[in-house]
C-alpha cells in the first residue's frame, strides 16, 4: 500500500486519526501511542509479498525487520567503538548504504529480483545521519525505541521529509498538553487542505489535460510543453504528499521541517536549492558538500577554495543523481545540477569583485524567470522523457480473435467520449477499417467514457483458406497495436 496515494489509504489513517483526536483532546496523545500506531501502520502498509526471487517470496515486513536490526547493529556497534574516524567511520557508513545499494543494484546484476521496500532511500538517510551525529560526537547512542522511532516513524517513512535525530527525539519523546495538541492539531489540518488541493486537484488536472497529452507526442513543441507540465506536476504532486506527511507527523507530536517553500520563485539556482525539496538538499549540503569543503581546507588540497567549492558540488549532486537511481537520466540530472551551480559560485564571487548593482523589481523578475528555465530543463532531464518514445494514448483490448469473430475495444484517452477507428490486417495486407463505436455497459461502468469504445466484426471470408495468417488489430493510421494482438489463426 502506498501510503497518501489514494482515498483507500486516507480511509484506513481514520482508524489512527479518530482515536488521536480524542486522545489528544484529553493530553493523552503521547509517545506511547505514536508508537504503538507506528508499529500497526507498519505492519499493514509493509503485509504485500516481495518476489525476492521469481520462485522465493517473503512478506515485505520481513525486509523491513531485517534493515531495522542491520541498522541497529551498525549504528550500536560504531558508538560502542567510540564513534572514531578513520577506516572504521567509513566502514559504518559503507554498512549502512550497502541495503540501499542491493536494493539498486539486484534487479539490474539479476533482472527479476526485487529487493528493499518503499521508503528504503528515505529511512537510509536517516541511518546515515546517525552515524555522522555520533562521529562529530553531537549525540549519545541512541536508545532502541528512539533508533527505530526516528527510522520507521510512519508519516514519513515512504517520502520524507528527511529529519534530523537531534530534532526528532526530543518531539517525539515530549509531553504535549490540551492546548498544545490543538495548536499542532491546527498546523495539520492547515497542511491536509494544502495536500488535498496540491496532490488531487491540482496535480491530478495537471497529469489528465497536460502532462499525458504532451508525453504521447513526438514534437518537440510537444516535449517542450512537456517540460513544463512534468515541473508543475511534479512540485504539486510531491509537496502535496509533503503536506500530508507533515500533517500526519503534527498530529503525532513530532513537527516535521517543511519540504517546499516556493521554488519556482527562486532568483537563482542556488537559492532554488534552499527551496526545492529543502530536507534532502540540506542534509547533503551538510553531511557531503561542507564535510568537502572542511576535509579540503584541513588538508590544503587545493590553492583555491573555489576549486574545492566546484569540486563539492559535483560530489554531493553526482552522489544525488545517484540516489535516485543507477539509470544514466538521474545521474546526468546530478551533474547537470553541479554544473549549475558551479557556474552560479563563479558568477556570484565574481559580481562581489565588482561595484554592485542595485536590485530592481524588473531584474529580479528577470532572475526568477531564468532561473525557471534551467530548472525545468533539470527536471525534464529527471523525468527520461528526452529521446523516449511517446506514450501510448489509447487503451484497447483484443477479447478474442478466432475464425468467425474477433471483438473488444478500444479508447483514446484524451478524447474519452469520440469513436476510435480500427485497422485489421492480414499480414502486410490491410483487409478493412472500422469504427469501435458499439455501446458496452460495464465500459461506461469502467469509467470509460461514454462507453461505446467496442466493437464486434466477423472474421473475413479471406482468412477462412486452411492457410496460417498473422492478424493484426492496429488503431487505423497507425502501427499501434492493440492489447493482445497480433493472432496467428489457421482456418477452414
Amino acid at each position: 500500500m502506498i501510503p497518501y496515494a489514494d482515498f483507500t489509504y486516507f480511509g484506513l489513517l481514520l482508524y489512527a486519526v479518530v482515536p488521536t483526536l480524542i486522545l489528544g483532546a484529553f493530553g493523552r496523545a503521547g509517545w506511547r501511542w505514536a508508537l504503538f500506531v507506528t508499529l500497526v501502520m507498519l505492519a499493514i502498509q509493509y503485509y504485500g509479498v516481495l518476489h525476492i526471487r521469481p520462485e522465493f517470496a517473503v512478506r515485505e515486513i520481513w525486509i523491513v525487520i531485517g534493515f531495522a536490526v542491520w541498522q541497529w547493529l551498525t549504528v550500536r556497534g560504531f558508538a560502542a567503538l567510540g564513534a572514531p574516524a578513520g577506516w572504521l567511520f567509513y566502514a559504518a557508513v559503507g554498512l549502512s548504504l550497502l541495503p540501499l545499494a542491493a536494493a539498486k543494484l539486484f534487479p539490474v546484476i539479476w533482472p527479476g529480483t526485487e529487493f528493499g521496500f518503499l521508503g528504503i532511500s528515505y529511512v537510509t538517510f536517516r541511518a546515515l545521519d546517525l552515524v555522522f551525529c555520533l562521529r562529530d560526537n553531537v549525540i549519545a547512542t541512541p536508545g532502541t525505541l528512539d533508533l527505530f522511532m526516528f527510522l520507521f516513524f510512519f508519516p514519513t517513512i515512504s517520502s520524507g521529509p528527511i529529519d534530523r535525530y537531534r530534532r526528532f527525539v526530543p518531539e517525539w519523546r515530549r509531553r504535549r498538553t490540551r492546548a498544545e495538541f490543538l495548536n499542532d492539531l491546527d498546523g495539520a489540518v492547515h497542511r491536509v487542505f494544502r495536500g488535498f488541493f496540491y496532490k488531487f486537484i491540482i496535480a491530478a488536472l495537471i497529469k489528465e489535460y497536460w502532462l499525458e497529452r504532451a508525453a504521447s507526442s513526438g514534437h518537440f513543441r510537444a516535449l517542450l510543453s512537456y517540460m513544463y507540465a512534468y515541473s508543475l506536476y511534479l512540485f504539486f504532486d510531491f509537496a502535496g504528499y509533503s503536506a500530508f506527511a507533515i500533517a500526519l507527523s503534527y498530529l503525532f507530536g513530532v513537527r516535521t521541517p517543511e519540504n517546499f517553500d516556493k521554488p519556482f520563485l527562486a532568483r537563482n539556482i542556488r537559492d532554488f536549492w534552499n527551496r526545492w525539496h529543502i530536507t534532502l538538499s540540506f542534509w547533503f549540503r551538510d553531511h557531503v558538500y561542507m564535510r568537502f569543503l572542511l576535509a579540503a581546507a584541513r588538508g590544503r588540497w587545493f590553492a583555491s577554495k573555489h576549486t574545492a567549492a566546484i569540486l563539492g558540488y559535483f560530489l554531493a549532486f553526482g552522489l544525488m543523481g545517484l540516489w535516485h537511481g543507477i539509470e544514466p537520466h538521474y545521474i546526468i540530472y546530478g551533474l547537470y545540477q553541479a554544473a549549475l551551480l558551479s557556474t552560479f559560485h563563479v558568477y556570484s564571487n565574481r559580481k562581489k569583485e565588482r561595484r554592485t548593482v542595485r536590485d530592481s523589481p524588473l531584474r529580479h523578475a528577470l532572475a526568477v524567470f531564468i532561473t525557471f528555465q534551467f530548472v525545468c530543463f533539470g527536471l525534464l532531464i529527471f523525468s527520461g522523457r528526452i529521446g523516449a518514445k511517446p506514450l501510448p494514448h489509447h487503451l484497447s483490448e483484443v477479447e478474442d480473435a478466432n475464425c468467425f469473430e474477433m471483438f473488444g475495444w478500444v479508447l483514446d484517452k484524451h478524447h474519452p467520449d469520440a469513436s476510435v477507428s480500427v485497422d485489421l490486417w492480414d499480414g502486410q495486407e490491410c483487409l478493412m477499417t472500422f469504427p469501435a463505436s458499439d455501446f458496452r455497459q460495464d465500459l461506461t461502468d469502467a469509467g470509460y467514457g461514454n462507453g461505446r469504445h467496442a466493437f464486434h466484426i466477423s472474421t473475413p471470408e479471406s482468412i477462412r483458406d486452411g492457410r496460417s495468417h498473422e492478424i493484426h488489430l492496429r488503431i487505423a493510421g497507425t502501427n499501434t497495436e492493440l492489447k493482445n494482438s497480433p493472432r496467428a489463426l489457421i482456418c477452414r
